[in-house]
């Protein structure tokens, strides 16, 4: 194993989990807020008060009595997302991409009965999988269709953009993909991809999985330094306006693009984690105090992504 020195970690601007939290989210992130972006209900509901585009909300599921007849409310649905409302590090979802009868078949292809159903539903009301151990609520939500643009670059899933925007401007970005090692979801932690961008074009700059550089995709080989996410400068924009959304000014956003939807906000994380640098390869505290060090703050997103896009290039 190969150690480096914190003083050569600064040198390279490599933001540390208590720089993070006290100079960045302790300092720009009011805790009245937290409950907007903590409880993805919540943040889903403010998004549709601000136009933010999310994906569309079927029902939630409050009590553990409504768990008995769920089948009822599932009819029709074919695709699905189970979520736990205040989970997070993706703990607790559970995609269904088709479905025969009372079987609902995973990405993966393994497949779920309707006990399975109701029993991963009864362990997300009962805390399981939120943040505290609350008692929580399940939302199901439509399900994401993969864009063509992703096609061979995710496995089993839909991959996801995490956007890091501090005082409302874009400073880092990845796209993070679906792995079988992930069980289908966009998580580093559980084996994801993870693939920095350049905020400039959106194109790869790096690309790392459990902390390791890595050159293609491990399950279907694609090469990942081919990666250009399309629309890249609206993708940007819709980051950019969760600032005025939350007022939370140290934020992930992260978006998915849907096949015929575009961009669709997924969730926000008022304390993103680090590992950001890595796909990057390179540090954020650089890009976070040149943003302090501005005298004025662009009123509109769009100028603010313009701003972020010309300043850090990659």
């Amino acid at each position: 194993m190969k150690w480096i020195s914190p003083a050569r970690l600064q040198n390279l601007g490599i933001q540390g989990m208590n720089r993070r939290n006290l100079d960045f989210i302790g300092r720009y992130n009011e805790r009245r807020l937290y409950p907007l972006v903590d409880d993805k209900l919540k943040t889903k509901i403010l998004a549709n008060q601000y136009a933010v585009p999310v994906a569309q909300l079927h029902f939630v599921v409050r009590h553990q009595h409504e768990v008995r007849h769920i089948e009822g409310r599932l009819e029709g649905l074919q695709g699905f997302a189970v979520k736990p409302a205040k989970g997070s590090g993706g703990k607790g979802i559970l995609i269904v991409s088709e479905r025969s009868g009372d079987t609902f078949v995973k990405p993966s292809g393994n497949c779920l009965g309707l006990d399975d159903l109701r029993r991963h539903l009864s362990n997300i009301l009962a805390g399981l999988y939120s943040l505290s151990g609350v008692p929580d609520v399940a939302i199901v939500e439509d399900l994401i269709e993969l864009d063509d643009c992703f096609q061979g670059y995710s496995h089993e899933g839909i991959p996801d953009l995490r956007v890091i925007v501090f005082r409302g401007y874009p400073v880092m970005a990845m796209l993070r993909l679906a792995t079988h090692a992930s069980d289908g979801k966009a998580n580093l932690h559980q084996g994801a991809v993870g693939v920095g961008l350049d905020i400039a074009t959106g194109r790869c700059l790096n690309a790392v999985q459990f902390h390791r550089p890595v050159q293609v995709h491990p399950d279907t080989g694609q090469k990942l330094k081919d990666i250009h996410v399309p629309d890249w400068p609206s993708i940007l924009v819709l980051a950019a306006r969760c600032y005025e959304m939350t007022g939370l000014g140290y934020m992930g956003t992260d978006i998915v693009i849907d096949r015929s939807r575009g961009p669709l906000l997924l969730e926000l994380n008022a304390r993103p984690g680090l590992a950001i640098q890595l796909a990057n390869n390179q540090g954020i505290l650089p890009r976070l105090e040149h943003i302090e060090s501005l005298a004025g703050l662009r009123p509109e997103p769009e100028a603010r992504v313009r701003y972020a896009m010309e300043t850090f290039r990659g």
